[in-house]
Formats: C-alpha cells, structure tokens, sequence
C-alpha cells in the first residue's frame, strides 16, 4: 500500500462532499446511515507510502472505543513505521535484493509491531513531523543503502544496519524505549498490554479463486513481504463479513485498489457503474457522480480476473467506519481516510458494495465480528 503518497497531499485540497449524505454541489446522492461506529480524529500520512499504518492504527483505536476504552488516544504510526523498516530492510538483504522494500506495507505489520514491539501514543513519537511528513529523501538514502547490500557479491559488512538505523534516527528519531504518560511509566509492549488489545484477536481475510476456499494462503501482493497469510472465503461471506462487522459494532481495516476511474476521493465517491467507463460519454462519467445509478454484479471471476491481469493492486489501506443506504436502496460503507481534513467531507467518503466486492484486495477484523458459520467454516474460535 503505497502507490498513492503523491496524490494524497493534492486530494486533500480538493473536492466538496459533505459526509453526511448531499454532498458535491449538484449531486443527487441522498444517503441515509444504517450503522456509525466510533473513530479517532482523521490523520494525514503527507507524502509518504504509509497508509497502512494510519489505517491499522485508526482500526486499533476504534477498538479501543469500542471497547470503552481511552477516548481520545491518537497511537503514534511513526513508531510502527520504524519498528517495521530494519525488518523490510533485513529480509531484503536475506533475499539478495530480490524482495520488495519501500514504505509500503499492510496490515500484517500492524499486527507484527503490536505483538512484539508494542505501541506508543503520538504524544510520545511523532517521527519527527514537521508540517506534513515527507519521508522522500530518507527513503532515498534507506533504498540506495539496501539495494547496494542486495546486490553485493560474497561477504558483506554486518554493520551495514547500523548505518540504516542512523539514517532513522536522523530523519525519524530513535523509538522509544521507555516513557511516561499520564502520570506512569510504560516500556511500549507494556503500554499495549494496558489498552487491552491483542494481536491474536485480529484476522486477515480475502477472497479469490485461484486458492482453495476456507483456508489459508499467503496473498500474493509486492507490499506483503513478511508473506503472511490471510484466511480465504467465498465472495458472498466476503461481504457478509463487512457487513456484520459493521452490524455489530466493529469496523474494518480495509486494504482496496484506488486506482479506478470509480474512486473519486474529490466526490466523496467509490462506484462500479454497470456500463464500463470506456463506454461512457462524457457526460454520463460526470453524471455517475452525481444520481445512483445501476452497477455491475461483481462475480468470484470478475474479481479474480481483476487481480490477476493487475487492474486489481493493494494500492492503499483505509479504514471503514459505518454503512449507509442510497435512495434506492443500495448500500456504501462509509470510509475514513489519511489524507487529510481539507476536503468537505472531512476525511471520509463513501464505497459501494460492488466497489468493496471488486477492489478489495484484503480486510482486518476482530475475530468477534466474523458471523458464526464463517468462523466455523475457518475453524476460527
């Protein structure tokens, strides 16, 4: 998840929808809220690649309110950012450079630092902002470090990832090892042990056909370079499980591609018209922002051929908050976003069904929130 850290600073400054149903001038989208969930204060991830963190992060802190817990904490994504390069950078160079390393990542490395490194409050580790954080130089000096590592031949200098830690620290600074809040002292996995949430309570779940149902395998995207594995189920229990999530009081870390001509961050809007955009006039692509209208029947297949001819990318992580309902029925999750406030809708916007059952490449869920077949069926307890 990175391939949008350069447009999410200009979206920002752009569109006008207003998040609580009309929205872009002109727009006849009327919507109607089945379910809103709690959420922490909208982010801006700037000019880097790491959605993943604020959108796994902004997940942990609404189970945090969820759970009745600590109103108001904004968790710190820088820390998880730094605790997670040395281990890109390590695998990299085990792999002789033939692995991905950048700042994109997924959710399974939300879940590697709450389990072994802990968490931190932004109060504590901001990663060194300034105005907007902008990791383009540091990411230039980690990469032409490790790429010349990757590619050496024979013996190499063990000491080559004490220079990458200093090019961290110099541009982030050093994670905390220890630190007062509230009046306490906490070591960051003592920190995460108070607020009460564990990495085993969480699942990662996709859907594609070119791995048996039920089961588990490791999703095959560049940004999954720990290859963790993610539980595979059939389309129709892909939806059932967002929408009972939602139903009950839990939200989603949602990983999607936002590369198709139906996300548009500036309307408020994710769609997949029923007529290919190709095909569209003019004035019909303005007019599918503006009144719903049919979309396509999204299949296991459309799906899997989406993925598989590289329309379908794990371009960027998100966190879905709530479920609305058109005036014809149809229904949206509603989503928040990390680039910012600037835009009317104040961070959010709003994702169709069809959108969700095409571009999703794979969700976080509380293991609470999956319907009790499907956890049966996965042998989820």
């Amino acid at each position: 998840m990175k391939k949008w850290m350069i447009s999410a600073a200009l979206l920002c400054s752009m569109g006008a929808f207003a998040q609580n149903g009309t929205n872009v001038e002109g727009s006849r989208y009327q919507f109607t809220t089945i379910k809103n969930l709690d959420a922490g204060d909208v982010q801006n991830q700037g000019r880097t690649g790491t959605c993943w963190s604020f959108s796994g992060l902004s997940f942990f802190e609404s189970e945090l309110l969820h759970n009745g817990k600590d109103k108001g904490l904004n968790l710190s994504e820088m820390f998880v950012v730094r605790k997670m390069y040395p281990l890109k950078a390590a695998n990299y160079v085990r792999m002789h450079g033939k692995a991905n390393f950048g700042e994109g990542g997924g959710f399974p490395d939300d879940l590697l630092c709450l389990r072994e490194y802990g968490l931190v409050p932004q109060s504590i580790y901001d990663g060194n902002k300034d105005k907007m954080y902008n990791h383009a130089e540091m990411e230039s000096l980690l990469e032409g470090l490790v790429n010349k590592i990757g590619e050496a031949q024979g013996t190499i200098n063990p000491d080559w990832s004490k220079a990458f830690n200093g090019v961290l620290d110099a541009y982030m600074g050093a994670a905390p090892e220890k630190f007062d809040y509230n009046g306490k002292s906490y070591t960051p996995q003592s920190f995460a042990k108070e607020l009460g949430i564990h990495a085993d309570d969480y699942v990662l779940i996709s859907s594609f056909t070119h791995h048996p149902y039920n089961s588990q395998f490791v999703l095959e995207v560049p940004d999954n370079w720990n290859w963790e594995k993610v539980y595979n189920v059939n389309l129709t229990d892909f939806t059932n499980i967002a929408e009972n999530a939602i139903m009950n009081g839990y939200t989603i870390a949602w990983a999607a591609d936002v590369s198709e001509k139906g996300f548009n961050f500036k309307e408020g809007l994710a769609i997949v018209p029923e007529k290919d955009w190709s095909d569209m006039t003019p004035e019909e692509t303005k007019n599918a922002f503006l009144e719903p209208g049919k979309e396509k029947t999204i299949t296991a297949e459309i799906r899997q051929k989406a993925f598989d001819n590289y329309e379908t990318q794990d371009d960027h992580g998100m966190h879905i908050v709530g479920l609305v309902k058109d005036q014809n029925g149809n229904k949206y999750f509603r989503v928040k976003n990390s680039w910012g406030t600037s835009n009317p809708g104040q961070g959010y916007f709003y994702a169709s069904e069809p959108y969700f059952a095409y571009k999703t490449t794979c969700i976080m869920v509380n293991k609470k929130a999956l319907p009790a077949d499907v956890a049966k069926k996965l042998g989820i307890k």
